[in-house]
């Protein structure tokens, strides 16, 4: 992902995250010179620059003609997130209560998507999780994973390549690249593939049934681990 597309993900548009690059590679500017920099329009050049100003991205430095300077893209960042959280919990705040979950399955799809799903089913984790997954997205998820053991979580894995994680319990097994399986609490289970890109398709359900049926099928991997261990 570029710069450009970066800088959208703070809500700035195209043209402005352009203008942004422009204004820190080059420095203070007026209109007419960020215009012929950039090839943008003038008329949208001041307009991007105004919303630039307007989302806190850039200063405007008054004169004899008027310039613009970029506000530094930690500060810029840093005031985007904190409003985003305060956003959050106004969001949690204010939302109508949600009704008690039921034990349906849930079809996740997009590896972003299920990526995010498991992130945060980490996160939420209280006392255990067993995960069952290639090297490849065991990577993806690690700073997840080291966090829940620093909060005391019981922790097994089972991957496809020799892998150490301090006071996690790691198996070494053959797996498929893309396949998941992953149970927190004893309560909620996500089982699927994530191959790159939008074909990715993972169930998630808290029912009772499934939840101890892939318990059962990680203890039988476990067990056959440990029987060709001791061959």
């Amino acid at each position: 992902m570029g710069l450009t597309e970066l800088l959208m993900h703070f809500n700035l548009t195209r043209q402005e995250a352009t203008i942004y690059k422009t204004l820190f590679a080059e420095g203070e500017l007026t209109g007419y010179e960020v215009a012929k920099l950039t090839g943008i329009s003038r008329s949208n050049t001041y307009t991007s620059l105004a919303g630039l100003v307007a989302k806190g991205a850039a200063y405007v430095i008054e004169g004899a003609a008027t310039r613009y300077t970029p506000v530094p893209i930690e500060e810029f960042c840093e005031n985007k997130i904190r409003q985003l959280h305060q956003i959050k919990q106004d969001l949690v705040k204010n939302m109508p209560v949600k009704k008690e979950d039921t034990e349906g399955y849930i079809t996740i799809t997009g590896e972003k998507n299920i990526l995010d799903k498991i992130k945060n089913m980490l996160l939420e984790a209280k006392e255990r999780v067993y995960l069952s997954v290639a090297q490849n997205t065991l990577t993806l998820i690690l700073p997840e994973l080291k966090d829940g053991l620093s909060r005391g979580l019981k922790l097994v894995i089972i991957t496809n390549h020799s892998f150490e994680l301090m006071d996690a319990t790691v198996f070494q097994a053959e797996k498929p690249p893309h396949q998941i399986r992953l149970i927190v609490d004893s309560t909620k289970a996500l089982t699927g593939d994530i191959p790159e890109g939008e074909n990715a398709s993972c169930l998630f359900s808290k029912n009772k049934n499934l939840v101890e049926l892939l318990k059962e099928s990680l203890k039988n991997e476990i067990t056959l681990i440990d029987i060709m261990k001791g061959k």
